[in-house]
């Protein structure tokens, strides 16, 4: 299953994209660039390219590439707002300070004025990815297949590379570029407003959502009290489709378009929650799933056994993140309508993947 996510001739990009790279080399550099391919399978909110560049500073090199272009605006961005800077930066940081792993991040233009829109370029890096399209809660994929001690390494692998990212020292100065320019008077605030400004966004195209202004009215009545916490370095979109794995553990840890600072529940919830959303579909399909994977129960453990911090109650940063998602599937459908791919539905909450899941959710606390 191939969703589309542009409308580009990713083919003319290549002589533009090679004249600038000459720019960024050394003189006589001559880089040479092959297009292998797109990744369809996985995300949908960066158009991207696996490329192949050779060059030659003292001798011959080679090395492969991920292009990662912001989306045109006429292709229905998934994203209200896209910083490839940040995102450079923050990979950039957690290379330098940490022991999570990212791929090394070559260049960046963030101008858009050789492709048509911004672009980075970075090192590819070898690895499985549990897949999206279709889930891997659906069978007949690698790490579904996997035996219990291989699921349970990835995922106590997964928590430890979450416990590193948020062990960062200095969090609120060193990615203070990620607190989100929104009104509010601590990180949390201003990053659920910055989802209150995506839903907006998204609503615009696709029609309001009375299931998401349920959650966002219930977040923004008990937003938590985080003055007395620590502020971490949030990934944002902690799940694991975004990671690369060798061996069941993370190769390299991807997609920093949502990445944040706040409290490290963020992160926490947002692993957990992305795994019941997939295990929903498969329940929604008669499929057995994985339902006993990435359990809150065994998340917290794992987390505490590698960060030393006790994970307290969940509700809200789960709800957070069910927004968030609510907000993905509006505009991956609205996305889908604009490529004629399928009808507009009378409803976009028809697409909600999720929906059962949250209100369920929602009714425990009532709201």
């Amino acid at each position: 299953m191939r969703l589309q996510r542009s409308s580009r001739d990713t083919a003319t990009l290549i002589p533009r994209l090679t004249e600038w790279l000459a720019t960024q080399l050394p003189p006589a550099a001559d880089p040479r660039l092959t297009l292998l391919s797109g990744i369809d399978s996985n995300g949908m909110s960066a158009e991207t390219l696996v490329l192949t560049m050779a060059w030659t500073e003292n001798g011959p090199q080679r090395t492969d590439l991920i292009g990662r272009m912001v989306p045109a605006a006429g292709d229905f961005p998934i994203l209200e707002t896209y910083d490839l800077q940040a995102q450079f930066d923050t990979m950039r940081i957690v290379a330098e300070q940490s022991r999570v792993p990212v791929p090394r991040v070559r260049f960046i233009e963030p101008t858009g004025e050789v492709l048509g829109t911004p672009f980075l370029l970075m090192d590819r890096v070898e690895g499985l990815v549990p897949p999206d399209v279709m889930p891997y809660t659906f069978g007949d994929n690698w790490l579904f297949d996997a035996d219990a001690e291989q699921r349970l390494r990835l995922q106590h692998s997964t928590i430890q590379a979450l416990a590193e990212l948020h062990a960062i020292p200095g969090a609120a100065t060193t990615f203070a570029f990620l607190d989100p320019r929104q009104p509010g008077s601590s990180p949390l605030e201003r990053t659920l407003n910055r989802a209150r400004s995506w839903y907006e966004f998204a609503a615009r195209d696709s029609g309001r959502s009375p299931l998401a202004e349920r959650i966002l009215a219930w977040l923004t009545a008990n937003l938590p009290d985080t003055s007395g916490g620590e502020t971490v370095l949030s990934w944002g979109d902690a799940r694991i489709g975004n990671c690369m794995y060798r061996d069941f553990t993370p190769a390299a840890v991807l997609d920093w378009e949502l990445a944040t600072i706040g409290p490290r529940e963020l992160d926490l919830a947002w692993v957990i929650f992305a795994h019941r959303v997939f295990q929903t579909i498969a329940d929604t399909f008669g499929l057995p799933g994985m339902p006993e994977f990435l359990d809150e129960k065994d998340v917290k453990a794992a987390y505490r056994e590698y960060s030393g911090v006790e994970i307290g109650d969940l509700t809200w940063y789960t709800l957070f993140a069910a927004l968030n998602y609510c907000v993905v599937f509006m505009r991956a459908g609205g996305r889908q309508v604009h490529f004629g791919e399928m009808e507009r539905p009378e409803s976009i909450e028809v697409l909600f993947h999720h929906k059962a899941l949250v209100e369920l959710l929602l009714t425990e606390i009532g709201a």
